[in-house]
């Protein structure tokens, strides 16, 4: 979901604490423990010739992004104005090429690490949404562990989680000299609230509320720590 968190820091501190083991308390049911959540990058948006920079919400209106293909992804970038293209990550290359996409919505070291960058110009950081790397245990095995097995398993898996996050702040870093060297243009401080205010934050989770998954007494608690 968009806007959730305002940085990893803020979501490595809610999801490795109390409020993550509210979020994924609902993992016993299907058999498994929740251990610690991990880091995957906070999505930012990087764009073409093109695409254009992006500094507020007004400047995606037409662009044609390249999201993953999932719904929510769909459904925030239609809702700012863009026409999202949903595409594997092999093809995103491709499409940046050929101008069937003139942006992509991936994080800093991801652009080096997957390698769709070479058609990049413009890279703003609006941090609007973060990913994460669950991890968890079958839960017959993890029960049927010592408990001071059980703590050390737990205890690793946090530790586990902190260096992928520090790991992955490091290698954005890295990635934005590479991007840098490369002649991408940076906005770090682009309008965040243009693309809040144009996506009708809180209201727009609103239209998962019929979803399974959609917990209203959650995300307030999640919103309330990002105030």
């Amino acid at each position: 979901m968009p806007f959730l968190f305002k940085d990893a820091d803020q979501a490595y501190e809610v999801t490795n604490g109390e409020l993550g083991d509210k979020i994924f308390e609902g993992f016993e049911d299907v058999g498994l423990v929740y251990l610690a959540e991990g880091d995957n990058g906070m999505r930012q948006v990087s764009t073409t010739e093109a695409g254009g920079p992006i500094h507020s919400a007004a400047d995606v209106e037409g662009v044609k992004l390249r999201v993953p293909t999932s719904q929510v992804y769909l459904d925030v970038w239609q809702t700012l104005g863009a026409n999202p293209v949903a595409l594997a990550l092999n093809e995103l290359a491709i499409a940046l090429s050929n101008g069937t996409a003139e942006g992509q919505d991936n994080a800093t070291y991801h652009l080096v690490a997957n390698a769709t960058y070479d058609d990049i110009k413009y890279f703003s950081f609006i941090n609007y949404m973060w990913m994460g790397c669950t991890m968890a245990a079958n839960k017959d095995s993890f029960d049927a562990l010592p408990e001071q097995y059980q703590t050390i398993l737990r205890e690793e898996a946090k530790k586990a989680a902190k260096y992928s996050f520090d790991t992955i702040k490091e290698d954005n870093v890295t990635a934005r000299k590479t991007l840098e060297d490369a002649g991408v243009q940076f906005d770090d401080n682009p309008d965040i609230q243009s693309f809040k205010d144009k996506l009708d934050i809180p209201n727009f989770y609103k239209k998962y509320e019929n979803e399974s998954w959609y917990d209203q007494e959650l995300l307030d608690a999640l919103l309330a720590v990002n105030k």
